[in-house]
């Protein structure tokens, strides 16, 4: 084996973003927690379709990941990165072969989607057809929506209410109020991870023409954005206590690492210093994601 060989498969793992990877599984396990409670006549883990919920949700991340290198790279958008290298960008890898690395992940979403289709219902093949389409829409085709400003937007909602919902959806074999709402704090925090990270890359973005909200927003109001969806996703969560689910409440455990994040974009934290915040905010929502997993199941 060549020498070069492991330095390829490590540029491949790292292109992976595997930091994201957790994040991806907290939809699946909200949603899942939300199946576990039923609509008070029905209810309960069906955990084969758990686990294909969470096998089409690391497929489409994954699958996102590659397509924003692969399009950002084309692009030029990343020649100049604060963040970590990436692939078509760092010249690491051809820009072909992340695309078809892209669509090789969403196949795999798509087979593990249709899977579920078939044990509940063909819906979910639009459903599951939208959201391949809007993970390579983001920074792919002719119009990419993250370029307009619309990325969080659609991260809350399909990372956010059409993930958790779904996941329990496939579950339970309908759409609970529950679920939705569950969604919003998932969402919220998801929404969070970007925010901070168009934060950081507002100077790179808004000169290679990448208009996202950050840069739409400028830099007092992406910060007032970030911090907004962060906190916003603590209350949001515990605020499901009121659905009856006094455990949700739980989900203020979450405050200490959110406020610890927030307070750092508060005070200034801009360009290599955002990428500790990055890290901190996807920890807040790990554990958000598991209180609330624990609070609404018990």
């Amino acid at each position: 084996m060549s020498s070069r060989a492991p330095l390829r498969w490590r540029a491949w793992v790292s292109g992976a973003r595997p930091r994201t990877l957790a994040a991806a599984l907290a939809p699946v396990a909200v949603g899942t927690a939300v199946a576990a409670v039923g609509d008070g006549h029905s209810g309960g883990v069906i955990w084969s379709r758990a686990v294909l919920a969470g096998l089409v949700a690391l497929a489409l991340q994954v699958g996102t990941n590659y397509a924003n290198d692969y399009s950002d790279g084309i692009r030029g958008t990343d020649e100049k990165r604060v963040g970590p290298v990436r692939l078509v960008a760092g010249g690491l890898a051809k820009p072909n072969a992340v695309r078809a690395a892209a669509w090789l992940c969403f196949g795999l979403a798509a087979v593990a989607g249709l899977a579920l289709a078939l044990m509940t219902t063909l819906w979910l093949v639009a459903v599951g057809a939208a959201c391949i389409a809007a993970a390579w829409l983001y920074t792919g085709g002719p119009y990419p929506y993250g370029y307009a400003g619309a990325g969080e937007l659609f991260v809350f909602v399909f990372f956010g209410l059409v993930a958790t919902a779904g996941t329990a959806y496939v579950q339970l074999d309908k759409l609970t109020l529950l679920a939705v709402a569950a969604g919003v704090p998932v969402g919220l925090a998801a929404s969070s991870l970007l925010a901070v990270n168009n934060l950081r890359d507002i100077p790179t973005d808004a000169a290679a023409g990448k208009r996202t909200l950050s840069v739409r927003l400028g830099e007092t109001g992406a910060r007032r954005l970030y911090v907004s969806c962060l906190l916003g996703s603590v209350a949001t969560g515990a605020a499901l206590a009121a659905s009856g689910r006094t455990w949700a409440l739980l989900a203020l455990g979450a405050l200490l690492p959110a406020v610890l994040a927030a307070r750092r974009v508060r005070a200034g934290a801009e360009g290599q210093d955002l990428i500790p915040v990055l890290a901190m905010t996807a920890a807040a929502q790990l554990v958000l994601a598991g209180l609330l997993t624990v609070g609404l199941a018990l």
